[in-house]
This record gives structure tokens, sequence and C-alpha cells, in this order.
């Protein structure tokens, strides 16, 4: 008892810091490593992202228990799921709202009816197009617009699906590299209790096909989210 007296007496800031640093990561902000390529080209494969836990609601730390609704969450938006079905926290983007009607035909976006624009985007220097040569297309659904990826020699068994209708309470979510993206085309819809927090920026980045180099141009970069 002598020793752990001592041993907390030494360490109780360092234990109080650590302690502040989890409740603050849990429940306000927390950066969350991308080791997948299923949110290209808005984030790339070793980015470390920085996610707005107060985004759409407070909670009890470590649950998905809210206690206080904030904001809805919004078509765009750049969300870290705590899926049950995946087993996993993914990040993918937001496409439907509870009641929209969604679909898709062959890499085309339609909700309620109404189909996405498309024209041709410029991106270049996106790592892996030299052995996957890679689409870009700038998404626009409604006010809503960014770049999505189409694969030019493996597209997705799972471009087309729907209509759907996005039940009360979930949301239905894909990912910008879409036809690499395992989202609510496997997984389905995501309730409202899963939606962790919505990422904004890029915190820093480090680049796994150059033994994780620094990306200096990817630090404190802006997601279209």
């Amino acid at each position: 008892m002598r020793f752990l007296s001592r041993l907390w007496r030494d360490n109780r800031k360092l234990v109080a810091f650590l302690v502040l640093m989890a409740l603050f990561r849990s429940a306000i902000a927390d950066w969350n490593v991308v080791p997948s390529g299923s949110m290209l080209p808005t984030i790339r494969e070793g980015d470390r992202i920085v996610v707005d836990k107060m985004a759409y609601d407070l909670r009890v730390p470590f649950t998905h228990i809210a206690i206080l609704h904030l904001h809805d969450p919004q078509r765009g938006d750049i969300v870290t799921v705590d899926s049950s079905a995946a087993h996993e926290l993914i990040v993918k983007r937001l496409i439907g709202l509870p009641g929209d009607v969604v679909a898709m035909r062959d890499n085309v976006l339609y909700i309620d009816g109404r189909r996405a624009a498309y024209q041709p985007a410029d991106i270049t220097g996106v790592a892996g197009d030299a052995s996957s040569p890679g689409e870009y297309l700038d998404e626009k659904l409604g006010r809503v617009s960014h770049v999505v990826r189409l694969s030019v020699l493996a597209p997705s068994p799972r471009r087309s699906f729907g209509p759907v209708t996005v039940p009360k309470g979930q949301y239905l979510m894909l990912g910008d590299n879409r036809d690499d993206s395992a989202d609510s085309r496997y997984f389905g819809f995501f309730p409202r209790d899963e939606l962790m927090g919505r990422a904004r920026r890029v915190a820093y980045s480090l680049d796994p096909e150059r033994h994780y180099f620094p990306r200096l141009g990817r630090f404190g970069a802006r997601l279209d989210g």
C-alpha cells in the first residue's frame, strides 16, 4: 500500500493528464488514422484526420449515449461511424438522409428521383493510380459538391442499387472511392447513435508508399465535407 501511495503521489499529474486526454478524445475531439483508400481522393491512406466529436451530439464519454443533440447530420458530411455491422470505426460520406429515396445506376446517384450532376475533375498525384487507374468526377447533389473516384479497370459489382428509402433515424453512407469502398451497399443503413463525429481537416499525413515520409502539403488540409 505504501508503494502504491508513493507511486500515485509521484505520478498523479501524469495520470490526471492521461485521464483528461482520454475524456477529451472521447467526447470533444479526436484524431483517427485512415488505413484504406475508400475515401480517395478526399482522404488518402496515411492521413490522420481531425474529428469533431461534438458536431452532432454531446455524449457520455466512452459510450454512444447522447446527453444533448446539437446538430443534425447533413448530406455531404464526412462522418466517422462506430459501426456494429462493420465491427470497426469507419469513415464515409453521408449521402442519404432519413426519408430520402436513393438509387445508383452505374455509379450515377439519384436522390428522390433527381440525378446527380457530374463533370470531370482534375486530380493529380493520387497514390495508386499507376497500377489501378481512376477516373475523377465532381459529383453535385443540389448545393453539395465533392469529387468521387471511379475505377477504370475494376468497377464494383455494387455500382448499381435501389431505389431504397432511408429509414427514420438512420443514414446512407458511401465512400468517395466508389468502386473500392465497403459502405451502406454492404452494411446497410447506419443508425444515428453510431455517427461519432464529423471529419473536417487532416491533422498530418504520412505516405505509406514512401516509408511513411511526411506529406507536408497535407498538414492541416481542409476536407471538402
